[in-house]
């Protein structure tokens, strides 16, 4: 069977070449029963693969059963994969096949496996490597054969470093794996894709069908699209179902297009507790220098204008602050002796070079390091309050178990 063909059979439309790759992938690994990790963004359409290897596999003729991992409760989901004996809990009323019991012989598509619970992915991975399970309130070991297909949408490398997922485990879901790429990276098929779903709408609501204009069209394949498929199937179907206008513009379409609130630049985010001090360490370090940053090009300025224009100021501030003013234009590239102090004729200092010595100002970038300005910033917080470390922690914007870390690998006393 060829990739159009398995296009045509399972509804999927689109010309892109990673989808196309992808495709292929599905196909080349079905005859066999490799274990398969589909990974792609919220709404890129990943069930749809988990059918395809199971249609082109010798499985076809047995059970395929999609389950949904971040839809079952904690408590329940192991009885739901593995099944239970009856009175093993509380509801228990009667013996029950699970998922993997029922499946022997086909294919078993877990999605979303990244939300499973850490108790349930060890006993999903017993499965993978010897086939065998244990029913829940039950000591009897039982047998299966099922092939496994698990998808999800997180970054897994970054739960297993936050400990929510099992590193062995991965890597036996992971034998063979499938990217779906998210809609952005193949804008050629979002003007297809929108015209299947207008045309499938129409019937549905036996109405005309609706038709972009030429901005209305570059407006839509260059939106960003956050939920991928899903999102312009959904605003799609807003459209069709809204707008009597049938020839849709671009100031209609823009109406239906969520524009993002914030930028996409990093930034901190001040006033919200994390969990987890991935972030917030991220956070800590752009606050730190883009204040730096800030102080830094205020201070060069005022300096430079003290020099280009005598700036005034009072006889005490010149007074208490003679050195600290050489030091400054030390920094600048003055040396001391090309620096005149004196008065206006109204008693007020002034400021400004010896005209017979000419200043070269030189603005240099500052070579700062982000483990030094860290180590800095912590010290000055426990200092200011006292060494009490919630209160510090709480400043930083940063968990008490992410600076317990840092003052370890930074050895600050």
């Amino acid at each position: 069977m060829t990739i159009q063909e398995i296009k045509n059979r399972f509804g999927i439309i689109g010309s892109s070449s990673l989808l196309d790759r992808a495709i292929d992938i599905a196909k080349q690994v079905a005859p066999t029963d490799l274990t398969v990790l589909i990974t792609g963004e919220s709404g890129t359409g990943k069930e749809v693969f988990p059918q395809i290897i199971h249609a082109l596999s010798a499985r076809k003729h047995g059970q395929y059963i999609a389950v949904n991992c971040g839809a079952m409760p904690e408590g329940t989901i192991d009885s739901e994969l593995f099944g239970h004996e009856k009175g093993s809990f509380t509801g228990a009323h009667e013996a029950r096949k699970g998922y993997f019991e029922v499946a022997s012989g086909g294919t078993i598509f877990l999605d979303e496996v990244a939300e499973m619970p850490i108790a349930t992915q060890a006993r999903l991975l017993r499965v993978l490597e010897s086939g065998e399970f244990i029913k829940v309130g039950s000591s009897k070991v039982l047998k299966t054969d099922v092939r496994v297909v698990a998808a999800t949408n997180v970054n897994i490398q970054q739960a297993i470093e936050k400990g929510k997922f099992r590193e062995d485990l991965y890597y036996r879901l992971n034998t063979v794996p499938i990217i779906i790429p998210p809609l952005r990276e193949r804008k050629q098929d979002i003007f297809l894709l929108f015209r299947k779903f207008a045309s499938d709408f129409s019937a549905k609501y036996r109405m005309p069908t609706i038709k972009l204009n030429a901005e209305a069209e570059q407006l839509l394949t260059s939106y960003y699209f956050h939920g991928n498929v899903r999102q312009l199937k959904n605003i799609t179907e807003q459209i069709s179902v809204i707008e009597r206008q049938r020839e849709i513009t671009a100031d209609i379409m823009l109406a239906y297009l969520p524009q993002p609130q914030t930028s996409q630049l990093p930034m901190v985010m001040s006033g919200v507790t994390q969990s987890s001090g991935d972030f917030s360490e991220r956070d800590l370090l752009y606050k730190v220098l883009f204040d730096m940053k800030k102080d830094l090009t205020d201070l060069k300025k005022i300096v430079v204008d003290l020099i280009e224009n005598g700036t005034q100021m009072n006889r005490d501030f010149h007074q208490e602050n003679e050195s600290i003013i050489k030091k400054l234009y030390s920094e600048l590239g003055a040396p001391d002796n090309s620096i005149h102090l004196g008065y206006n004729n109204q008693g007020s200092s002034i400021i400004k070079p010896k005209e017979e010595t000419p200043i070269k100002i030189v603005v240099t970038e500052e070579n700062l390091s982000l483990h030094e300005i860290e180590e800095d910033m912590i010290k000055k917080s426990l200092l200011k309050h006292k060494g009490k470390r919630k209160n510090a922690a709480k400043e930083l914007g940063i968990s008490e178990r992410t600076l317990y870390r840092k003052i370890n690998e930074y050895n600050i006393k």
